[in-house]
């Protein structure tokens, strides 16, 4: 005999919001003591040295390198003619050229100040960085930097399969620090209060002090349009020092993921940090219709890096306005 069909269920729902300044105040429930200590649970956690760089897809797509800056350190990377990456220091270790500049020939980087060109393996006095291609980000792993015993790869958080899910990076640039990103993540309370045009009825069923898993547990309906909402369980942990996960774990998109990485630019130390937040969404549905968004990914993935976008804007001005007062002595948690 035949299963019976699952009853077709409409994804959204009709929820009236109340006015801004008359829901629920969290402030009681968003104790600093709480956050603080994710925190450092976090930053204990092992990274390997790895870094998130940026998106698969951007990162040497085309015949010219790509430069990025990471805790001070300039770094070059490219694609070989099979697609595999490369990766290292920045400058030409001839005279210093600025090899983000520079060009790729059949795989092979060239300098355009003298043309030592460079395979990829040691030569001339450069190095290779270790790279990783997930699939969705790219990472280098930095030991000078991180000062870590070294892992072979990074903690990349389970994401759903590849060719079930469409996916999209969205990046931008604070003036923080890394803690400061990942701090608020780890204050899911502020949502409803912060991003009143994006979520509805925030409520933290759950957090680390509850005894179970090392995460924090929030039931909120994500804004459509008017009065429609799509209510969902998120599930945030951080599984390493610069990385919050966001799953959905129950409602529309289970099995979805927002993962928050916080990159260092600006060496250890200074007086005007610079921290980029590499967001990559990974989306999935087990309803038929999402095959349809799937086949239309290169026209959804700019709609969910803008959605992303707003969030973030609100955000880090949270992450700034948090390193401003703790640079300053004046941070209260």
């Amino acid at each position: 005999m035949k299963e019976p069909r699952s009853r077709w269920t409409p994804p959204l729902r009709v929820r009236r919001a109340p006015r801004w300044n008359r829901q629920a105040a969290t402030w009681r429930e968003a104790r600093p003591a709480v956050i603080a200590e994710a925190l450092k649970r976090a930053g204990a956690r092992p990274s390997g040295n790895w870094y998130v760089v940026g998106a698969s897809r951007v990162i040497g797509a085309r015949d010219r390198p790509c430069g990025r800056t990471v805790a001070g350190v300039e770094i070059v990377l490219w694609r070989a003619e099979d697609g595999t990456l490369r990766a290292g220091p920045g400058e030409c270790p001839h005279l210093g050229a600025p090899l983000r500049d520079s060009r790729v020939v059949c795989g092979t980087l060239l300098c355009h100040w003298h043309g030592l060109a460079l395979e990829g393996g040691p030569f001339a006095g450069w190095e290779p960085y270790p790279v990783h291609d997930d699939g969705v980000l790219v990472w280098v792993r930095l030991d000078a930097v991180g000062g870590e015993p070294p892992l072979g790869r990074p903690v990349v958080p389970a994401r759903p399969a590849p060719g079930g899910a469409v996916d999209a990076v969205y990046t931008a640039v604070g003036r923080c620090e890394p803690e400061d990103v990942v701090a608020n993540r780890l204050d899911p309370w502020h949502g409803s209060w912060f991003h009143p045009y994006a979520f509805v009825g925030l409520k933290v069923a759950g957090t680390p002090e509850d005894g179970g898993e090392d995460a924090f547990a929030v039931d909120v309906s994500f804004k459509v349009a008017g009065r429609l909402v799509v209510p969902v369980r998120a599930v945030f942990t951080a599984p390493e020092p610069r990385t919050v996960v966001m799953h959905i774990t129950d409602g529309e998109g289970v099995g979805s993921v927002v993962e928050t990485h916080a990159t260092p630019l600006t060496a250890p130390g200074t007086t005007h940090p610079r921290t980029a937040v590499v967001e990559a969404v990974v989306a999935a549905s087990d309803r038929r219709g999402f095959a349809l968004a799937r086949a239309v990914a290169p026209v959804l993935r700019p709609l969910m890096r803008r959605t992303a976008g707003r969030l973030w804007r609100d955000d880090l001005v949270y992450a700034e306005r948090r390193w401003s007062l703790r640079s300053t002595g004046r941070f209260p948690g």
